[in-house]
């Protein structure tokens, strides 16, 4: 049943949508079907226009075991199965369809196949699907969030777990969902249990009406729920409410219905809108519909704010960005109200957002089949980050399954909350189940850094190292000891930069650049070899006067980027090296040569060797704490270049950064 508020959010839209797509278009049937079949289509298309898919699918089906097909008839038919939560059954249909005729059909379908798939968690054919939808659709942020979260569902794995979901009796055979708190320890919730001869023509039940069920010690009673009095229910449809935390207000989603009168858009269609209640006597009165909504679009799904000062919606309302969006509204003294406002991309998507949910700490909780998720709807929560910026992130399983997962709500307190799901195994077409919050979401980036410490040589494991990390201004972020198995570890940042130091006599000291990603909740292996440390002493044969350390030390190269002096990330962890070399050997000197690549002029290039020389040697005097006298530098500019790119000489980028280096010579 929620399928239905939720489609009809677009009902603006569905107009030039069915003209284009749906539309009655009889040239498109071939003239070899016969006058029978022609009447039969006619009648489904006017049941699909009126949004009666059933029926429409009924006749649909009936032609195509005929042996009838086209691109519309399969078009509908997917269409009638997905629209009203059947993905797993939408999949035959839009499978041929696309195989077809994919020609024919809009890159939407890419996306609606994709997410029926997942509904059989058919979860690699899906994104096979997706990869087509993101390379016709590539400025679409469903497929950007695709390609930007390939790996989404390692991350709903890592994510799972964290609720213990239960089933619970207050279900009927028919659709029960949108579960919210009021202020006498209840649930009240949608349900078309109602007995009621009036059904509606999207799937054949019966129209919602909101009930109550008490709460006793965090479990809901088996006594049987109430329709909620007053004058809030009517013969048409109800749900989503939100209350006031003195109970006495509620806000909730209604067919289009003031004063006994069905209000329709100029195309004949009930859209929804928002509703206030009074609580007065024992029952609800005083019902109004709030001034922002419209005949023109739909407005539903209220959520209030924890101090009540503001109520979250869903609508398709101008400005929308998909089928609905997620909206705000300032909720004013006189019962006034602000001027609602979209709560941007990092929400909103081309697909379905709706369903808001917000909790004491402010985090909103919402559905969504637009962010990447395991089908249909997910549930999502937002984390806000400043005035205006979000992050998203999937709740996981068991909350999430490959159906619909929405109207998600959380006592924060206690940990406890509801969410309704159509997922196999419950009593009706929607229910409602309770969980119980057994562990905190991950709602930052968190990576991790490991490996094993061992020689270079005789690839022993070497326990009892300190490792410290570092942070790209060189400051000490974190320090550990390797343990028996020489093992370490660190929890660091996502998209950050980091030196990892370890250092121990008799070696040399080890500095290792690293960056982390940002993919959530990933382990990098960062394995340390130590070399022996005779490799240090100038009075070896391995380091004489006039050689340059880069090579025996087995260090990298210091590179410079184009016109700039600054020292790079990886350039710095390799300079702590020369740092540590110069302190282990009080005696050692070293002459520090810049070199530039051949572009530019010969006096620029000059000029700018001696920038990225003085930037080299101020680095290890003022970072390494090495006296000046220890450590000199020349710039040579353009004048030795170790390969052929001369002024005039075609060479790629690599190779011209090839020339621009820093050489470490040992000096008297």
């Amino acid at each position: 049943m929620k399928n239905f508020y939720l489609f009809t959010y677009s009902k603006s839209e569905r107009y030039s949508y069915h003209y284009l797509l749906f539309g009655i278009c009889f040239a498109i049937f071939s003239q070899a079907i016969s006058q029978e079949q022609n009447k039969q289509l006619t009648k489904a298309d006017e049941n699909f226009e009126a949004l009666a898919y059933i029926n429409a699918r009924d006749i649909y089906l009936n032609v195509a075991r005929q042996g009838y097909s086209s691109a519309d008839l399969y078009r509908k038919l997917a269409d009638s199965f997905y629209f009203t939560g059947e993905p797993e059954k939408s999949v035959e249909w839009y499978e041929k369809l696309i195989n077809n005729y994919e020609k024919d059909i809009k890159p939407e379908y890419l996306f609606r196949y994709a997410q029926s798939l997942k509904s059989l968690e058919r979860y690699s054919d899906s994104d096979a699907i997706m990869e087509r939808f993101n390379t016709i659709m590539g400025n679409d942020k469903r497929a950007k969030s695709f390609t930007d979260k390939r790996d989404y569902l390692n991350f709903i794995e890592k994510q799972s777990g964290r609720y213990e979901v239960f089933t619970l009796d207050i279900n009927s055979k028919y659709s029960d969902y949108a579960p919210s708190f009021n202020n006498k320890g209840q649930i009240v919730f949608a349900s078309s249990r109602s007995k009621n001869s009036k059904v509606h023509e999207w799937n054949r039940m019966p129209f919602l009406d909101l009930f109550s069920s008490s709460i006793k010690e965090n479990k809901i009673s088996n006594e049987k729920p109430e329709k909620l009095k007053g004058k809030i229910n009517t013969k048409f449809h109800e749900s989503s409410t939100s209350f006031s935390k003195d109970g006495k207000t509620v806000y909730f989603t209604r067919n289009n219905y003031t004063n006994n009168k069905l209000g329709k858009n100029k195309k004949g269609v009930v859209l929804l809108k928002l509703y206030k209640g009074t609580f007065i006597n024992g029952k609800w009165s005083n019902i109004k519909e709030l001034s922002f909504n419209s005949d023109n679009y739909s407005i539903s799904h209220p959520a209030l704010s924890p101090d009540g000062k503001q109520l979250y919606f869903a609508s398709d309302m101008p400005g929308t960005r998909g089928k609905s969006d997620l909206f705000v509204v300032d909720i004013l003294p006189g019962g006034k109200y602000g001027t609602p406002k979209n709560l941007g991309d990092d929400i909103n998507t081309e697909g379905r957002e709706t369903f808001p949910y917000i909790s004491d700490d402010h985090s909103l909780y919402f559905a969504s089949d637009g962010h990447v998720g395991l089908g249909g709807l997910d549930v999502f929560v937002a984390i806000k980050e400043d005035y205006d910026s979000y992050k998203v992130f999937n709740v996981g399983k068991p909350v999430n399954s490959s159906k619909d997962d929405f109207t998600f709500v959380l006592d924060e307190e206690n940990k406890v909350g509801y969410f309704a799901s159509n997922r196999t195994g419950g009593k009706g077409n929607d229910d409602i189940y309770s969980f119980r919050q057994i562990e905190d979401l991950i709602t930052e980036c968190r990576e991790y850094i490991k490996g094993i410490i061992t020689d270079n040589e005789t690839k022993e494991i070497m326990p009892g190292v300190e490792v410290t990390l570092l942070d790209f201004n060189g400051v000490i972020v974190d320090q550990v000891t390797s343990d028996s198995n020489g093992a370490y570890s660190f929890e660091v940042d996502c998209d950050t930069q980091y030196i990892i130091r370890t250092s121990i006599d008799g070696y040399n000291p080890n500095d290792t650049a690293f960056k982390s990603n940002d993919t959530y909740e990933t382990t990098a292996n960062v394995s340390i070899e130590f070399k022996k440390e005779e490799l240090l002493s100038t009075e070896s044969e391995a380091v004489t006067l006039g050689d340059d350390i880069v090579k025996p030390l087995q260090l990298n190269t210091i590179f410079f980027d184009l016109d700039t002096d600054e020292i790079r990330p990886d350039a710095e962890a390799d300079l702590q090296k020369v740092i540590a070399v110069m302190n282990q050997n009080p005696k050692l000197k070293l002459e520090v040569r810049s070199h530039t690549d051949s572009r530019s002029s010969y006096w620029y290039n000059k000029k700018l060797s001696v920038k990225r020389m003085r930037a080299t040697v101020r680095y290890i005097i003022r970072k390494g704490g090495i006296h000046w006298k220890r450590i000199r530098g020349k710039a040579y500019g353009e004048r030795k270049l170790i390969n052929e790119c001369a002024d005039g000489v075609p060479c790629s980028e690599e190779k011209h950064q090839e020339n621009r280096r820093s050489e470490f010579i040992v000096i008297n």
